[in-house]
């Protein structure tokens, strides 16, 4: 589960997005226009220390990009690549927000999400000692495999559309624009192909307003 705090963000995570996003190679949208959420999900960091939130934004009428962030209480070590920036949090304080697909804890999470549909992490307050859960703004679900979860830090990330995370053997795809989950084929229509890799599982999801599930991540 992931414990939220009713606080406030300087500067939020959308204007943390603004200046940030068009520096990257698969941004689609207009540069320097305002930043608009349309869901998000969580994962669960076991040691609790480090929170793990994917937005589905829009930079102005763009298409809609998918952008995992992992916020920090101290900087990451040589993660200084994957800096999106720093904020003060109200009640926690200052969070360093990183590109969630170059944090340690990030890899493992995705990796049972895809590959043991372990899904997301359900979000709830406390209020007067009591939780009070908080329905989520999307749907997500993966495959039932029984390939091992890579751990630990990547060997590589290769950041596109999709950004590759390599690990162990283990080529885990986050699909930045994403596509429709039906597309045919050993590799979704719109996703580059690599020599000699097929999908080996799949992470999709959908929000009110996309009904049909797009694909959000996969192993190859």
């Amino acid at each position: 589960m992931a414990l939220l705090h009713r606080a406030e963000l300087r500067p939020s995570k959308l204007e943390l997005l603004v200046p940030w996003l068009p520096g990257r190679p698969w941004f689609a949208g207009e540069a320097g226009a305002a930043v608009s959420r349309v869901a998000a999900y969580r994962f669960d960091d076991p040691a609790g220390e480090v929170g793990m939130e994917t937005l589905l934004v829009r930079a102005g009428a763009g298409p809609v990009l998918q952008v995992p962030l992992t916020y920090r209480g101290a900087p990451l070590a040589g993660a200084d690549r994957f800096l999106v920036g720093v904020v003060e949090h109200s009640v926690l304080g200052r969070r360093w927000v990183y590109d969630a697909v170059g944090d340690p804890v990030y890899l493992p999470a995705l990796a049972a999400a895809v590959l043991a549909d372990a899904g997301q992490a359900q979000e709830y307050f406390e209020v007067d000692g009591e939780r009070q859960v908080r329905e989520p703004s999307m749907t997500v679900s993966g495959s039932r495999t029984d390939r091992a979860l890579p751990a630990g830090p990547a060997d590589e990330v290769v950041d596109g559309d999709p950004t590759l995370i390599r690990a162990g053997g283990v080529e885990l795809a986050l699909v930045r624009r994403p596509v429709p989950a039906s597309a045919a084929g050993p590799v979704p229509t719109g996703v580059p192909a690599s020599a000699g890799l097929t999908i080996a599982g799949r992470l999709v999801g959908a929000w009110p307003g996309q009904d049909a599930e797009v694909l959000l991540a996969f192993v190859r």
